[in-house]
C-alpha cells in the first residue's frame, strides 16, 4: 500500500496518490478505494494459473490464464483463456489492439482503440468477431479539466447507448451514468476523500437503489472498508466489512465478513519476483461449507 501525502493546510489528500487521484473516474470506479478491501484479491474458490509475457513483437503483450479442475463434469479439466494486447499492430502506431481474446469455449473479442483523432479524445470499437449487431462503438473525452466523458453506443442501433460523465473538484468526485430508458433518471454518485477517511454513494434504479462504501487507512499497513445497500429489486440489507493488513512488504493479508453471515479470509503472498500467489478461505456460519481456492501469476 502506498503511504498516503497530506496537502496543507485542509489535510486533504493530494492528487500524488494514485489510490484517489484528483483525476475523475469511470462512473463504476467511484467507490473503488473501498471496494479494494472489500473485493479484490479474494480467491476462495476455484485454482487458476495466470501467466503474462511482454514479446519484442511490436511490444504486444500475451497473457494466459487457466482454470484448473472447474466445476461440472463436462467441464475440460484445463480450460484456457488467453488475450493479447497489441499496442502498435504491425508497426500501426495510429489505432492500439487493447484486447484480442480467445476463451476456453472458443469465443473471440476484439477492443481496439484510437486516441489520434483530436486531443484529450480516444475512439474505441469492440466485437465479438462474431455477430455484427453487437459491435459497439464510442469515445471517451478528457480534453476539459476535471471532467471525463465516456459514451458507448451499438453500431447497428444508435439509441441503444450508455453515456456517463464524471467530474473531480478537490476532494471530491461527482457521477451520472444514463441510457436511453433512464434519461430522466440516471444512475448518480459521489464520493469525498480527506485525511485517511474516504466515503462514497451510488444511487441506481431511478433513485430507488443506494449503495454506501467508506474507507479508513490507520496507517501504512492497516486500511478498514465497508459497505452497504439500501432498497432495490435485490440485494437490499447486502452489507460486508473487511480489513486489509499488510504483513510485510511482500505479504498481504485481508478478511471480511458480510450479511450471510459467511467469513472470507485471503492471502497475497510476493516473496518471489515476477511470482505472485493469492490463497483463500471462505466459511459459511449458516450452512458449515467451506470453500477455498489458490491463484498463481507469472509476470
Amino acid at each position: 500500500f502506498r503511504s498516503l501525502k497530506l496537502c496543507p493546510p485542509a489535510n486533504l489528500i493530494c492528487s500524488a496518490d494514485p489510490l484517489l487521484s484528483s483525476m475523475p473516474v469511470k462512473f463504476d470506479d467511484i467507490p473503488k478505494v473501498a471496494k479494494e478491501v472489500l473485493d479484490d484479491d479474494f480467491q476462495t474458490s476455484g485454482y487458476q494459473l495466470k501467466a503474462k509475457q511482454k514479446t519484442n513483437f511490436d511490444g504486444a503483450v500475451v497473457t494466459t490464464q487457466v482454470d484448473l479442475f472447474p466445476a461440472g463434469k463436462d467441464s475440460c479439466m484445463t480450460p484456457a483463456k488467453l488475450t493479447w494486447k497489441l499496442p502498435t499492430p504491425l508497426g500501426f502506431s495510429a489505432i492500439c489492439i487493447d484486447k484480442l481474446e480467445m476463451d476456453s469455449a472458443g469465443k473471440l473479442k476484439l477492443e481496439a482503440v484510437t486516441d489520434k483523432v483530436y486531443p484529450g479524445l480516444k475512439v474505441n470499437c469492440k466485437s465479438d468477431l462474431a455477430d455484427l449487431n453487437k459491435v459497439t462503438t464510442g469515445f471517451t473525452y478528457t480534453g476539459l479539466k476535471d471532467l471525463q466523458v465516456i459514451f458507448d453506443t451499438k453500431a447497428t442501433n444508435p439509441q441503444d447507448f450508455t453515456c456517463e460523465a464524471t467530474y473531480a473538484h478537490g476532494p471530491a468526485t461527482c457521477g451520472l451514468k444514463t441510457t436511453m430508458k433512464s434519461l430522466t433518471s440516471p444512475d448518480l454518485g459521489v464520493r469525498v476523500a480527506s485525511g485517511p477517511f474516504f466515503g462514497s454513494l451510488m444511487a441506481k434504479e431511478a433513485l430507488s437503489a443506494f449503495t454506501a462504501h467508506c474507507h479508513y487507512k490507520a496507517n501504512d499497513q492497516l486500511r478498514c472498508g465497508a459497505t452497504y445497500q439500501h432498497g432495490g429489486k435485490k440485494g437490499s440489507g447486502n452489507f460486508s466489512v473487511g480489513v486489509a493488513y499488510q504483513y510485510s512488504p511482500r505479504m498481504l493479508v485481508k478478511a471480511k465478513v458480510a450479511q450471510d453471515q459467511s467469513i472470507s479470509i485471503t492471502a497475497k503472498n510476493t516473496e518471489v519476483k515476477g511470482f505472485t500467489m493469492v490463497s483463500g478461505l471462505k466459511y459459511e456460519t449458516a450452512s458449515a461449507k467451506t470453500s477455498w481456492g489458490f491463484q498463481l501469476s507469472i509476470e
